[in-house]
């Protein structure tokens, strides 16, 4: 993501991490990404210069579909439970794997250990057994502050993306309010000059 982030944007990957830190930590307190929503939306506003009008519709959004941190853990979670079962897995069935783990963090809740649920559908796709998930549940409320923090950058950095492709499109839009705004203007001053004539007659 930080190299698809400088070669659309050309802008430090590492100044902005840094400017996403406040958020970061929030992700990192409280698990959730629907939570730290309103941190994440200050930051690539109010510190990164990202226009209102992406990051408003952009965050949201990534909030509850872009889950890609809960991807990440879905898939290796699985092949670590294989691993310790001693079940090779073959090219389909990893193939499998990755599809369902992305598909069912897309269908994930911004909430904390959401991903323990999904996790049943992922292990269910290539019949490994769900009562290992009990041994993920020691370990997963520390990797899902994690995953929450991966979640939330995926999104900023996804905001400046955008911006970047819609660049023209932003600034045609600001071109045609302020056309509107001048004729606005226009038409208020013409009234106002009628006004004053009818009352000097």
């Amino acid at each position: 993501l930080p190299t698809i982030f400088y070669l659309f944007s050309r802008r430090n990957p590492l100044k902005y991490y840094y400017n996403m830190l406040p958020a970061l930590a929030t992700a990192f307190g409280t698990s959730s990404s629907a939570a730290t929503m309103p941190v994440t939306l200050k930051c690539v506003e109010e510190k990164n210069d990202i226009d209102p009008r992406i990051s408003r519709f952009v965050i949201p959004v990534g909030a509850t579909i872009n889950m890609d941190g809960g991807a990440l853990y879905e898939a290796l979670a699985c092949l670590f439970v294989a691993q310790v079962k001693g079940v090779s897995l073959n090219f389909g069935q990893v193939v499998v794997t990755v599809l369902t783990a992305t598909l069912a963090s897309i269908g994930a809740a911004g909430i904390p250990s959401a991903g323990l649920f999904t996790m049943v559908m992922v292990l269910n796709a290539v019949g490994l057994p769900i009562d290992m998930i009990s041994v993920l549940i020691t370990v997963d409320w520390f990797l899902d502050r994690f995953r929450t923090c991966t979640n939330v950058m995926g999104d900023a950095l996804g905001c400046a993306i955008v911006q970047e492709m819609c660049t023209k499109e932003l600034e045609e839009m600001d071109h045609e309010n302020e056309l509107l705004a001048a004729e606005g203007a226009a038409e208020v001053l013409l009234d106002k000059r009628g006004d004053l004539e009818t009352d000097s007659l």
